[in-house]
């Protein structure tokens, strides 16, 4: 016998910094079908990095319309909406709840000197007042970090640099909360998303809130921040705008949602303790739950509330991974110059799969790293820059693709150790999810360079928004946690090729000595004046 749910849908969002997917997933938690419609990314020389909030909503609208017109015997069966979304990003609204400039997303470094200020002190432990280290730490798990990148960064950059716009802010939100307001006409953060504030005391996870000694150190006014629920609460109901805008029912719940990070944990099945998953996407992340409060402030990790209720989730972030190869792409191979190469090959990156085969492991003792926007773990350095190293005349562009694969590679082995580290076991298999999982190539290449068991995840690419409709069946009652790592498959497991150690055992150390030998040139040359 069918269950009652078979034929009820999730339409799970899921808003990256290329634009946003928009997924119909059954109750079950299988993606039926989605859309995705890229967005623009602006780029600013002092390390300014920011996106339009109305091109977000314009490109759900699209992708809805496109996924809702291929299954509309499915829409009447849409009971609710759930959202996950890029993190650490920073929306500035009225009253009404329109964004009073662009948002500054989780690349943009512009708040670093004011990071600073806030946390500095007279006497200092790697930069950080002992006495606000202490407060921030205890009461909050973390401190706002000296890359700039965290929302309250953001935010301080508003107040200091553009100030008649931080007076006009009613409320600052993270992107998966302004979408909420732009679906619910509600204001709204979740007790994960908001972390990155760092103003909230997190010491009982089953009691976090606003502290008042944090958003004194801080300098941010409570009422400019939204009210606080958790990721399963039901947010309420799409607003009639709002309904008529996406083609849904006036009726369909909208569920708090969470952040990315927190979304392809669950989606990874990775969702018991010391159960981890490696992101490659944009970005990439390391992370585990687990059952302890703690962190590494020497290498920018920390527990921090979970979507999932009353749990930890370790929680630490490499700044660019696949977009790594979007620049090999983009900047390199096929630019919109006078030395065009011609148009760029749909299949671009099963070639760049291909061409790498080719490449004896190690390319040669060709070396790339991969901080084309600084990073943030395990080393917080927004001044470390990329580049390839031990060229020679017999450097192809083979090398340069393979070089770039295993590049990332050693900065996730780099992480490894520190989060093996923090919690104190050996990790025996990883969950991959994110773009990079869906490279055969890319999984065996980790395997070699991380020598751990590497599980390819069925449908990688798909893990947010099956997470973020996992987490919505939970907020309905329709499923629980400890049913969802059954209902996510391992695709293949790829094991650490033996003959492969010991030149990746080599070039990993290379490329740590290469941190650690050029970081002084790295902040003279890209210092903020």
């Amino acid at each position: 016998m069918k269950s009652s749910m078979t034929y009820k849908y999730i339409l799970a969002i899921d808003l990256g910094t290329s634009g946003p997917k928009v997924a119909l997933v059954s109750a079950e938690g299988d993606v039926v079908d989605y859309e995705f419609e890229e967005t623009p990314l602006f780029l600013f020389p002092n390390g300014g990095a920011e996106q339009n909030p109305d091109d977000w909503w314009q490109a759900i609208k699209k992708a809805t319309h496109r996924l809702l017109a291929k299954h509309s015997d499915s829409v009447p069966d849409i009971i609710a909406i759930v959202c996950t979304t890029q993190w650490s990003g920073t929306v500035a609204v009225d009253q009404n709840g329109d964004p009073l400039m662009n948002a500054v997303i989780w690349m943009d470094s512009r708040g670093a000197r004011y990071a600073k200020a806030v946390t500095d002190g007279w006497i200092n432990v790697e930069g950080y007042g002992v006495d606000k280290l202490a407060t921030w730490l205890w009461l909050s798990g973390g401190i706002p970090t000296h890359s700039g990148k965290d929302s309250i960064s953001h935010i301080l950059y508003i107040k200091n640099e553009l100030p008649k716009i931080y007076q006009r802010a009613f409320k600052f939100l993270e992107p998966k909360d302004y979408l909420n307001l732009r679906l619910t006409g509600k204001f709204a953060a979740s007790f994960d998303s908001i972390t990155l504030h760092w103003v909230t005391d997190n010491r009982d996870i089953s009691r976090i809130s606003y502290d008042d000694r944090l958003l004194k150190l801080a300098g941010v006014e409570r009422d400019k921040l939204p009210d606080l629920k958790r990721a399963v609460d039901i947010l309420g109901t799409l607003t009639p705008d709002a309904a008529k805008e996406l083609g849904l029912s006036e009726n369909v719940q909208v569920v708090m949602g969470l952040p990315d990070v927190h979304s392809a944990a669950i989606g990874s099945g990775a969702v018991r303790d010391f159960a981890a998953h490696l992101y490659i996407g944009t970005s990439s992340w390391l992370v585990c739950h687990v059952p302890f409060k703690k962190v590494d402030l020497f290498h920018n990790m920390s527990s921090l509330p979970s979507a999932i209720p009353n749990r930890y989730l370790l929680l630490n972030e490499q700044e660019t991974a696949g977009a790594c190869l979007t620049y090999l792409r983009d900047n390199l191979f096929y630019p919109d110059d006078e030395l065009k190469t011609g148009a760029k090959p749909a299949d671009v990156y099963k070639t760049f799969d291909r061409i790498v085969e080719r490449v004896p492991p190690g390319s040669d003792k060709l070396i790339f790293t991969p901080w084309l926007y600084g990073e943030r773990t395990p080393v917080d350095d927004h001044s470390v820059r990329s580049g390839f190293f031990n060229q020679s005349l017999k450097t192809t562009r083979a090398h340069l693709i393979r070089s770039v694969f295993e590049g990332v590679a050693y900065n996730s082995r780099w992480l490894l150790g520190y989060v093996e580290k923090f919690i104190g076991k050996r990790l025996d298999g990883i969950n991959m999810i994110g773009g990079g999982a869906n490279s055969n190539v890319w999984c065996q290449i980790h395997a070699d360079v991380l020598n751990r068991p590497i599980h390819q995840m069925k449908d990688p690419i798909q893990a947010n928004v099956r997470g973020a409709a996992f987490l919505a069946l939970v907020a309905l009652g329709h499923l629980t946690f400890d049913d969802v790592s059954s209902r996510v498959q391992i695709a293949h497991t790829y094991q650490p090729n033996p003959a492969n150690r010991k030149i990746y055992d080599e070039l990993f150390a290379e490329f740590v000595n290469l941190y650690n030998a050029n970081k002084k040139i790295y902040q003279r040359l890209n210092r903020v004046e």
